[in-house]
């Protein structure tokens, strides 16, 4: 009997030993299951710190959510592909949090001919800033969206505007890393002053660029940064042929614009949202290049103001054209400057868009940085593109020689200008847009 009573003391205590144990399992399972829980958070929102090696070489890769790719079979068969949907937890733009940033300002060319303008907020595409963010997708340099990267823009360049001097500026993820108390990485801002071991932001983004596209520097600049508001002043350059041109009536007429005036009458009104139609010019003149063809000489037309008004420089040509032409007076200049006696637009074609380039956009304190390897690499893809459009020129060139002769009119090539009858009516003899204060009660009646 006291064998059995012993027997079932030992039993118990068994007993209660893997009760207890079992007890310690089912914590650690509950623990372990919450800190997986934790760690699946925090992959579901940001993506791993060692994706910033595939960078440098690495094979570590974070996809985009969504993106397909495709996957070798694993039994060696080559020809067999299977498409999978990767979610890997990671490429979020919205939260990046664990990366380093700091506010950039970028310079940035491109020739316009083939985008829908810079800006990207209208419905056509491809436009120059649009391929900008496909760049910095690309290369994991975006952090946030365009609002969350206080994205600022200097100039919204039109259909087919070139530019060499554009500015933007934006967070970008950063190599340097800022270090709390505990020398643990902050995830803030980088100061200014930080510049060696930075990414090289020139050579990562043109690597990936279309070739009409390039960043020629990079300038870390301050919070209250703004690449539009920022700016104290822009310069536009206008390019062509000096043909028959007056140019020193058109120079005469250009001088005109120097000075504060309201330019409602060179420009397209947006009555919606520009009220006031006054900008300051500080600078305008007329000198050639070095460029020629067939005799003709290349010029430009230098405009630098403040700020300027919607297709502002494109009517300042044209009627700078009709000038040079000989088709208006100098004092057509002073008439549709003064409001108050043309207070109508009248109707004129602007000169066209391919010959405009935005030339520099002027700021305080902002130092472009290129590294001797981006400027080299830069240059010579440069110097290529040029030689590629000299060949394409030269092309057109022979086809002008191989056409057919036209001998019942030797004339009709003057200094490479076609000649045409033109039967110009004078612009203050021509219909009219409505004025701004019919424009203004116009919308305020349909509210």
């Amino acid at each position: 009997m006291s064998n059995e009573r012993s027997d079932i003391g030992r039993d118990v205590v068994v007993v209660d030993s893997l009760q207890s144990q079992l007890q310690s399992l089912q914590n650690r399972i509950k623990e372990l299951e919450a800190e997986n829980a934790k760690l699946s958070s925090q992959l579901s929102k940001c993506c791993c710190h060692k994706t910033q090696d595939m960078h440098n070489g690495s094979g570590v890769k974070c996809l985009k959510p969504g993106v397909p790719s495709q996957i070798k079979n694993a039994g060696g068969d080559k020809t067999r592909k299977k498409k999978a949907v990767e979610r890997i937890p990671g490429y979020n733009l919205e939260i990046m949090t664990h990366h380093s940033k700091r506010y950039v300002a970028l310079k940035v060319m491109y020739f316009g001919q083939r985008f829908y303008g810079f800006a990207s907020e209208g419905q056509m595409d491809p436009t120059v800033e649009s391929e900008i963010f496909k760049a910095l997708e690309k290369t994991r340099l975006l952090v946030g969206d365009k609002e969350e990267s206080r994205y600022s823009r200097c100039g919204r360049t039109d259909k087919g505007v070139s530019s060499v001097g554009q500015v933007i500026a934006l967070f970008l993820r950063s190599n340097l890393k800022e270090t709390d108390a505990d020398n643990k990485i902050s995830g803030e801002l980088i100061p200014e002053a930080q510049i060696e071991g930075e990414i090289d932001y020139v050579r990562v983004l043109n690597r990936v660029l279309p070739n009409d596209i390039r960043i020629l520097g990079w300038s870390p600049v301050p919070m209250d940064f703004s690449a539009r508001f920022s700016c104290l002043a822009r310069e536009y350059k206008y390019f062509f042929w000096r043909g028959n041109f007056n140019i020193q009536a058109m120079e005469s007429a250009g001088k005109k614009f120097i000075g504060e005036h309201d330019f409602r009458n060179f420009c397209k009104m947006d009555a919606a949202n520009v009220h006031n139609y006054r900008r300051r010019i500080t600078m305008f003149e007329i000198s050639p290049s070095n460029t020629r063809f067939e005799g003709n000489q290349l010029f430009a037309i230098k405009v630098k103001g403040s700020a300027f008004l919607w297709h502002q420089v494109r009517c300042m040509v044209a009627v700078l054209f009709m000038i040079g032409h000989g088709l208006e007076s100098v004092d057509i200049i002073d008439a549709l400057l003064d409001t108050e006696k043309t207070p109508r637009k009248p109707q004129y074609a602007m000169a066209p868009e391919i010959p405009l380039v935005l030339q520099s956009c002027e700021f305080e304190g902002v130092k472009f940085i290129c590294s001797s390897g981006s400027r080299q690499a830069l240059l010579i893809h440069l110097e290529n593109e040029g030689r590629a459009y000299q060949l394409q020129s030269a092309i057109f060139h022979e086809a002008v020689l191989n056409c057919l002769p036209l001998p019942n009119d030797q004339n009709l090539l003057n200094e490479g200008t076609i000649k045409k009858v033109i039967s110009h009516i004078p612009l203050l003899s021509r219909p009219t847009e409505p004025s701004y204060e019919e424009r203004r009660a116009k919308l305020d009646s349909r509210r």
